[in-house]
């Protein structure tokens, strides 16, 4: 599971918001003005029989200030 969704800067967050790219999720962000420091993304690979997907999870970052619930803001 992803770490972003109980950061404080989840809103504002150049690597959060890779991440839904990577995901496909067109969220529109209006200001991507944080950058965080020493991310580590792990990404799982699920092999299915005609699918490949990739699902992508922030698991590590020294920017990351908890608060729960940011994700619903």
């Amino acid at each position: 599971m992803c770490i972003c969704v109980n950061c404080r800067h989840i809103s504002k967050c150049q690597t959060y918001f890779f991440i839904e790219q990577q995901h496909k999720f067109d969220k529109k962000k209006n200001c991507i003005t944080f950058i965080p420091n020493n991310n580590l993304i792990q990404i799982n690979i699920k092999n299915n029989v005609n699918n490949i997907i990739f699902d992508w999870d922030l698991i590590e970052c020294l920017s990351f200030v908890e608060k729960p619930g940011s994700w619903l803001i």
